[in-house]
């Protein structure tokens, strides 16, 4: 059976923007990663991509296909659908947003094998449920970090 890690992500946001946060579950055989953080001021879909990004960032394995689930259709759909290759060639012409984060997101996802798979939030999958409490929990938490991203205007 071929080795494959599973990355399962969420983010989360209170007020749109608001405070945010992410959660990603990192799954690789009978190992698992949790990872979260908060954020002062971001939106939805900047934490739904930052999980992604965060989790990639964790895998010491790029040699492995990665399998991203992800209940984002924002997410699953520029990547699936082709949009961010186009969003790049165009430079995010049209006023695209989170053209930091995707540039970012672009630029990792060259060490990997990535698939993308849209699962419904908020639903019966444990491990969407789980992220979704990482994100949450990090959103209300302390120390909230600053998206300079966002904040910036970038």
């Amino acid at each position: 059976m071929e080795e494959k890690i599973q990355l399962y992500t969420d983010g989360a946001s209170r007020g749109n923007p608001g405070r945010g946060g992410y959660g990603a579950i990192l799954l690789f055989g009978r190992h698992r990663k949790e990872l979260s953080q908060g954020y002062r001021l971001t939106t939805n879909n900047r934490m739904e991509l930052l999980a992604v990004i965060a989790g990639l960032e964790a895998i010491k394995k790029n040699e492995l296909p990665v399998t991203v689930f992800s209940d984002s259709q924002y997410v699953v759909n520029a990547v699936e659908k082709g949009w961010l290759k186009n969003w790049i060639k165009t430079d995010f012409k049209g006023g695209k947003k989170n053209k930091d984060l995707w540039k970012h997101y672009y630029e990792l996802a060259k060490k990997f094998t990535i698939r993308f798979v849209w699962v419904k939030g908020h639903a019966d999958n444990p491990l969407n449920n789980r992220c979704d409490e990482l994100a949450t929990a990090a959103a209300d938490g302390k120390n909230l970090l600053a998206d300079a991203g966002y904040e910036e205007g970038l």
